[in-house]
């Protein structure tokens, strides 16, 4: 089964209590690609400027990510800066330079429209819904969003919520979406808005998926994960892409699609998002094993027995 992402590639400049880096490799698409590419194949859409070099495009071809629809613009890669400063669960934003993503308008070359899973990164919803309506094919769509989008357009991204299987987001987008400070009550509101399983990340309290009564089978119980403490967390800045790559692709994976392989992606995303943070960028991720990703699932998996 194969993935499409959707998303950005960008270069940020991160400062942490463990070091600073600039101008390294970032982006939602990135993040996610890496992180997929260990259970299913990945293809990614997105648009990069003229200094992204083949080198920058061999990190995610060495993890056989289809790179064909990165598409070439006239000026700068999207840029971003932030520093982590006691909190790192929060990022204080130094800078954001859109460059050629400001005017990123998504195209689906025709080899990647039988792709069997979507996952639609954090860009405008508008543009989330456009792309969904090409891929209406697709088995299972996950979507991403963020507070710039609840706040500033919420009427688009109410409606591309209908269009979106599972919707992954933060504990604080979950109560913005929603008008809720309550979580459990949140998420039964975003839930009715049309999404079949809601994912809330708590960071580095791991995440929780919510089900619409009968959405995967039978019941409508929540399922929690937990996270796996990190001795040093260098830089968090991935780590939700990270782990929304692991869910999904390890839902492609599977060939069945019901509640228990999504409560076992959940894992399999913590997996992922706790290795994105032990490094700076992406160095992590180029360089995990599979075997590396099964040792950590299940000492995953033993945090949730007592026996």
């Amino acid at each position: 089964m194969s993935i499409l992402a959707v998303g950005s590639i960008a270069f940020d400049t991160i400062a942490t209590p463990a070091g600073r880096v600039e101008n390294m490799l970032g982006g939602s698409a990135t993040y996610f690609s890496l992180s997929a590419s260990y259970f299913t194949d990945v293809r990614v859409v997105a648009v990069v400027g003229e200094d992204f070099s083949a080198e920058h495009e061999n990190v995610l071809k060495k993890r056989g990510v289809d790179t064909r629809g990165i598409e070439r613009a006239p000026g700068k890669t999207f840029r971003w800066g932030g520093q982590y400063l006691e909190n790192l669960n929060e990022a204080k934003t130094d800078f954001t330079e859109l460059n050629v993503f400001e005017k990123f308008q998504p195209r689906i070359p025709s080899a990647y429209k039988d792709s069997q899973f979507l996952f639609l990164g954090n860009i405008h919803p508008s543009l989330q819904a456009t792309v969904r309506h090409e891929m209406d094919h697709a088995l299972l769509t996950g979507g991403d969003t963020m507070n710039f989008w609840i706040q500033g357009s919420r009427p688009e991204l109410v409606e591309t919520l209908k269009l979106v299987n599972v919707l992954l987001v933060n504990d604080g987008e979950a109560k913005m979406l929603a008008g809720e400070k309550s979580l459990p009550r949140a998420a039964l509101k975003v839930l009715a808005m049309g999404p079949q399983a809601l994912v809330i990340k708590h960071g580095e309290y791991g995440a929780t998926i919510f089900f619409r009564e009968g959405a995967f089978g039978i019941g409508k119980h929540p399922f929690r994960a937990p996270t796996l403490p990190i001795d040093e967390v260098k830089d968090p800045t991935g780590a939700g892409d990270s782990f929304a790559g692991g869910f999904m692709g390890y839902i492609a994976s599977q060939p069945q699609l019901n509640r228990e392989v999504l409560k076992r992606a959940l894992f399999y995303g913590g997996v992922m998002g706790s290795f994105a943070v032990e490094r700076f960028g992406t160095e992590r991720l180029q360089s995990l094993t599979r075997e590396e990703i099964d040792a950590r699932f299940q000492v995953f998996r033993e945090l949730t027995h007592l026996e």
